[in-house]
């Protein structure tokens, strides 16, 4: 009997043995061409979320991603606008004022050129923030925004409480704005652009040393070139990340 027990296990280990010959390369096969679903495992998860972010920088403050502040807003068509409703879409961020008679005509054509490089993608906005909320109103945007033949319905020209504003760019975005009747129009501010991904985070390209741009040149034009300064345009650069942003 016991000789008999010890063929039977011998048997059975040989079954096994063989089993798993002919059939775990089969699963490694299933699993490399991806019949088994990655999904199932956590870590999987966190590669393939990795694997698909571009090579645009996060802008850090403190060692943390840099995310949007909360703000809300009136737009051009009386609608409130809150950072939740850019979420799942790649958008750019300006401050500006209509009756701006310098460097906002220039930026905003350029964003114009830029909306309709992406147009027809449901996923990309702008946001405008007026830093002159007591005589931009939602009228005033309105008709701002059909002077300069604003198309993209995910282009929000916004006005509200002018501190709330302030805040927002120079506090929320380290973007400059100020009031100085001095200045043309009255108003002085950045000319830059910051860019947005669609989870809300601020990021950028790199310089030549490694370090995040942070914001995007919005004065200067893709015809231009540079400026009477020497200033080089980022408008070609911006809608290069904008296209790998919505790749993400």
């Amino acid at each position: 009997m016991g000789k008999k027990t010890n063929n039977s296990y011998i048997g059975i280990a040989f079954i096994i043995l063989v089993f798993g010959i002919l059939f775990v390369p089969k699963i490694v096969d299933r699993i490399t061409n991806g019949d088994i679903v990655r999904q199932e495992s956590r870590s999987d998860q966190k590669r393939e979320v990795k694997g698909n972010v571009s090579n645009l920088a996060f802008i850090e403050v403190h060692g943390q991603p840099k995310k949007v502040p909360e703000f809300s807003f009136t737009n051009q068509e009386g609608k409130l606008i809150t950072n939740k409703d850019y979420l799942g879409k790649v958008y750019v961020l300006e401050f500006f004022f209509t009756t701006c008679p310098t460097i906002c005509p220039r930026m905003n054509n350029n964003l114009v050129q830029i909306q309709n490089t992406f147009k027809g993608f449901e996923n990309f906005g702008v946001a405008s923030f007026t830093i002159n909320p007591d005589y931009d109103t939602p009228e005033v945007l309105k008709a701002y925004a059909k002077k300069y033949k604003v198309t993209n319905p995910n282009w929000h020209l916004m006005t509200g409480d002018k501190e709330a504003i302030y805040q927002l760019a120079n506090k929320g975005f380290n973007i400059y704005a100020e009031e100085n009747p001095e200045a043309a129009g009255g108003f002085e501010h950045s000319g830059n652009f910051a860019l947005i991904d669609k989870k809300g985070f601020i990021r950028s390209r790199k310089d030549a040393h490694g370090n995040p741009i942070i914001y995007y040149r919005g004065i200067v034009s893709e015809e231009e070139k540079t400026d009477e300064d020497g200033v080089t345009q980022e408008i070609t650069a911006l809608k290069e990340d904008i296209k790998k942003l919505l790749n993400e």
